[in-house]
């Protein structure tokens, strides 16, 4: 069971303030990782602060950056690298999602999520990426979604960015493996957030929506920590450019 301890690996999780990127911060930590949890708000982290800080041993500091803005992220990049003198675990989770049909979609919303969604992804991972070559290791896990592999209805930014994050997994996959640096995705399927809460809502959709899933229920972020931990550690050595659905069994319906 070594080969899946954190024990001193540094790690960098966006959009850890609630939901799937609270549940994976506190994963690292129980693993034994120092995290650095980040989100849009200075003290945004707080309730995630408290459950790691509940973890014997636990190290974890709290930062801040607008993810739509590109120097942000780039300032959250240098201060993540400062803090414990390197990263070796990042978790691009950070996210954000708009919902209107395609011929109403205002370009400012699309713009807004792809920055956030996939920009701030491609900027991190390079920036941190170029540490892990130095240090010779380094693990990457984006958060794709099931909508990586389908187009969904009302959500094309959305949509768009997840393939994205999708492609962008292999091609750094592609560009780092020989490094050491193993960049690979998790796509979550249909999870309880708050991001899903207009479909939990939904009576008709969630009766739906539970009738594709052979586990004939909703995901909980718990069920997403495994996965996680897997790929931060020395397990996934040999897994590079992969998207691992944890879905359910959504997709083999």
């Amino acid at each position: 069971m070594s080969d899946f301890s954190l024990d001193g690996k540094r790690a960098l999780v966006t959009g850890a303030s609630r939901g799937i990127g609270q549940a994976l911060a506190v994963a690292l930590a129980e693993a034994g990782a120092k995290v650095i949890v980040a989100s849009s708000k200075a003290g945004g982290c707080s309730e995630t602060l408290t459950k790691i800080k509940q973890i014997e041993k636990a190290q974890v500091v709290e930062l801040s950056a607008d993810l739509s803005e590109p120097e942000a992220v780039m300032n959250l990049a240098k201060s993540s690298l400062s803090i414990w003198g390197g990263i070796d675990i990042l978790i691009n989770n950070g996210g954000t999602i708009f919902r209107s049909p395609v011929v109403d979609y205002p370009f400012s919303e699309w713009q807004n999520v792809m920055r956030v969604n996939v920009d701030s992804a491609f900027l991190l991972s390079q920036q941190l990426g170029k540490e892990m070559i130095k240090q010779g290791q380094g693990k990457i896990i984006n958060i794709a979604s099931m909508l990586s592999y389908s187009g969904g209805i009302t959500v094309p930014a959305y949509t768009a960015s997840k393939h994205a994050i999708a492609g962008l997994t292999k091609a750094l996959a592609n560009e780092w493996g020989k490094y050491n640096v193993q960049i690979n995705a998790i796509a979550p399927g249909y999870i309880r957030t708050d991001n899903t809460q207009s479909l939990q809502d939904d009576s008709q959709r969630s009766k739906e929506i539970c009738a594709r899933i052979p586990a004939d229920r909703w995901g909980e972020t718990a069920d997403l920590k495994g996965a996680a931990i897997f790929l931060a550690s020395n397990a996934s050595n040999y897994v590079n450019g992969h998207v691992l659905a944890v879905d359910g069994g959504f997709l083999a319906r």
